[in-house]
């Protein structure tokens, strides 16, 4: 220790009771502040890119449910003439342009399921509206003169929808309004917005027999 005092090094003891300077202690404090607040911001972020991404999940997995329910409903639609609740007859495959007071499709579907064996038959009507922002399902108990369902909602917060028809000769059209009440369309083309969102474009093929029908468009 004396040999350290010679040499102008201040003795061990001497330091552990003098401690810190307040301007050693202040540097600290700032150090402890910059990486206390760089953790908080790294943190906030991670939990706002989870939320982000569950968020898209949810939007991509209601998109991939509606594409399977219309999917299903489209590919199995038949050519039924059905009768609505007032007793006039409907159409096999009936559309108007959305925006009205109505539903923007409407037909009888195949392949209705009946785990429970109920006394019901193995085809139903079905009904697409878009109303509220809202894109519903509606299935009726019986295809002819039955009470419509409570409607299910496929998607949400829609903006703006458009369809187009493509006939049997491969012509596209902007409403479906068949001079004969069989007459069914090949393709339904249904263009979806979301808030705003770059819009969506979805195509179905209409019928059993759709996907082996051959197109050929007039012009050729």
């Amino acid at each position: 220790m004396r040999r350290s005092a010679e040499h102008d090094f201040e003795s061990s003891g001497r330091s552990a009771q003098q401690g810190f300077t307040l301007i050693e202690l202040l540097v600290a404090l700032l150090i402890f502040a910059m990486l206390s607040a760089a953790g908080v911001a790294l943190l906030r972020g991670s939990v706002s890119s989870q939320a982000q991404v569950r968020a898209h999940l949810d939007r991509l997995a209601d998109i991939q449910i509606a594409l399977a329910t219309l999917d299903s409903d489209l590919a199995q639609a038949t050519v039924r003439i059905s009768r609505t609740q007032s007793g006039t007859f409907a159409p096999a495959f009936y559309a108007r342009a959305p925006g009205n007071d109505g539903p923007i499709l409407q037909f009888v579907r195949l392949g209705w399921s009946n785990p429970g064996n109920m006394a019901r038959p193995s085809v139903q009507k079905v009904e697409y509206w878009w109303r509220g922002g809202r894109i519903e399902r509606v299935g009726y108990a019986h295809v002819d003169g039955g009470a419509p369902s409570q409607p299910a909602v496929l998607l949400s917060d829609v903006t703006a929808l458009s369809l187009r028809f493509r006939d049997e000769t491969g012509e596209w059209r902007s409403d479906w309004t068949p001079t004969q009440p069989d007459l069914m369309p090949r393709l339904v083309e249904m263009t979806i917005t979301r808030d705003s969102r770059p819009a969506i474009v979805l195509r179905f093929l209409v019928g059993p027999g759709a996907a082996s029908t051959q197109i050929t468009p007039k012009n050729g």
